[in-house]
């Protein structure tokens, strides 16, 4: 083996250890939202984008960068705003009903509401094997949603799947915003900046004094969720997308363990049935993507680091898409 083909496996493996250190830090961030007790959604989703904004903007003025918004892509990024915060918000209420391995899940149906959305908003065609991983992953989410009068939990089980449809929205708009030339950071401080305005009046209406004990827990959620950003970030910049999206599904389990250990949860029968079925497609459409090996030459459509301005509008949605690396 030679030095390029060890530092090429070297930096696999960076990438792949990022993504685990990115599904740590996304259910933490779960784990902590649910901790914080009985307080409203809407001011648990403000603290956590708070933190996100500090974290943002420190981010911006630390490389120096311009914030530049253009007519060309400005639809884009309210777009993008306004499906991530809605997606936020229905996934926190849905965290606070759920078992927290179904809340996680549910979220992780992004990709495939993507995949879907796609087609009309960036004009891509998916492929064969892309359409029939998205019809099981759905048939999964019902497994999970389980629509039936008895279920308690279908109204926060409906909002979960909400959260994995804003989200996959979200990643096109994102998209779209970033092939006409938007800078990461001022998209990420732009939806920080519209969650925080957007919850703030209903979180100033019902507002809920919080223990200390609660403060450290949206502020622990806040610091989770920016060690799921920075390692998803880095995970990019190591290793094309491609060879990544399978492990990113690493931060269910990490839920379920969280659940099982600390909360006492365990999914149902028909829960894991769903997990298996979407996990196992994502497994499916990533040993596709990758044809079975971990490598290939680094594309601009592969790694949302290289500089949005030479990535190709035009690439094909799913697993060789890196901008999804921008979570809500």
């Amino acid at each position: 083996m030679d030095a390029a083909s060890t530092g090429g496996r070297n930096e696999q493996i960076k990438g792949i250890v990022c993504i685990i250190l990115a599904g740590i830090g996304f259910s933490l961030m779960t784990f902590f939202v649910r901790l914080s007790g009985k307080l409203p959604t809407m001011q648990k989703a403000f603290f956590r984008n708070a933190v996100a904004l500090v974290i943002a903007a420190g981010t911006l003025l630390s490389k120096r960068e311009k914030f530049v918004i253009t007519k060309a892509y400005g639809p884009d990024i309210f777009f993008r705003c306004l499906f991530g915060t809605t997606a936020v918000i229905a996934n926190f209420y849905a965290i606070d009903k759920l078992v927290l391995a179904d809340s996680n899940m549910l979220n992780k149906l992004s990709p495939f509401f993507a995949i879907v959305l796609s087609i009309p908003l960036l004009r891509e065609k998916p492929s064969r094997t892309d359409i029939i991983a998205t019809l099981i992953a759905f048939i999964g989410a019902l497994f999970i949603i389980r629509p039936t009068g008895s279920n308690m939990a279908l109204v926060p089980s409906l909002a979960g799947l909400y959260g994995g449809f804003g989200a996959g929205t979200a990643y096109v708009f994102v998209r779209r915003a970033t092939g006409k030339g938007a800078k990461t950071p001022v998209i990420v401080i732009c939806f920080s900046l519209f969650s925080c305005l957007l919850t703030l009046p209903f979180m100033l209406a019902h507002f809920v004094p919080m223990s200390a004990a609660q403060w450290l827990m949206l502020v622990l959620a806040g610091a989770s969720a920016a060690l799921g950003q920075f390692s998803i970030t880095s995970a990019y910049k190591f290793t094309p997308a491609k060879n990544l999206s399978v492990f990113d599904y690493t931060q269910v389990l990490f839920a379920t363990l969280w659940g099982f250990l600390f909360l006492h949860e365990m999914p149902l029968p028909s829960s894991i049935v769903g997990y298996v079925l979407i996990i196992g497609v994502a497994f499916v459409r990533w040993n596709k993507a990758t044809g079975g090996k971990m490598g290939g030459k680094m594309k601009a459509q592969d790694n949302p680091t290289i500089p949005e301005s030479a990535a190709v509008p035009g690439a094909p949605m799913g697993e060789e898409n890196g901008g999804n690396n921008e979570r809500v």
